[in-house]
């Protein structure tokens, strides 16, 4: 599981799955419908990214976004 701390990790996750997946940046955009900048930007580390857009991006690439809260004491049964 990889740690996104700052948002050029998150864009350096999303770009090494991208690639992984043999897509380039053209072809993610698309099937996530999304632009080419966006992508772009977005595996750049912009810092203005908008998050509604990063999550479709993820999930297109079969990723997920979990976050944990260390100070949370419960057990979370899924």
């Amino acid at each position: 599981m990889a740690e996104v701390l700052t948002i050029a990790d998150l864009g350096r996750l999303i770009r090494d799955a991208r690639k992984r997946q043999g897509l380039r940046q053209d072809e993610l955009a698309g099937a996530a419908n999304v632009g080419l900048r966006f992508v772009v930007e977005l595996e750049n580390g912009k810092p203005t990214a908008q998050i509604g857009k990063a999550l479709t991006v993820l999930k297109t690439l079969g990723l997920v976004l979990r976050l944990d809260d260390p100070t949370d004491t419960t057990d979370i049964v899924q």
